[in-house]
């Protein structure tokens, strides 16, 4: 892979990870003051979940960010440190496909 294409690499997936902390604060300030009951409830809880699986997705993002970063400056005595953060990313990336999917199954149209 070229160093070209490495960044732009790089570019679209740091605009995912912006796209989806503009959605985030769009939904969390939507739902300040929803508060569904009966039907909508199941949805609204999936909905929930989803929300905070993708905030600890981008929590976890910036610290493979950061430990990365580290590691160009402290060597490779620090691998055990970014296997971990790299571990925690990929757990939290499961975690909010999982969220992902139980909402989609609430609400198969938002699909």
């Amino acid at each position: 892979m070229s160093d070209e294409e490495l960044q732009a690499a790089q570019q679209a997936c740091e605009h995912c990870d912006e796209v989806l902390r503009t959605l985030l604060a769009a939904y969390e300030q939507a739902a300040a003051e929803v508060h569904p009951t009966g039907d909508d409830e199941g949805w609204w809880h999936n909905a929930n979940a989803l929300w905070l699986a993708s905030r600890e997705y981008l929590r976890r993002n910036q610290g493979c960010d950061s430990a990365s970063k580290e590691l160009k400056e402290h060597g490779p005595g620090r691998l055990g440190t970014l296997h971990t953060e790299y571990e925690l990313e990929a757990s939290a990336l499961l975690a909010m496909r999982h969220a992902a999917d139980a909402y989609k199954q609430d609400r198969p149209t938002a699909a």
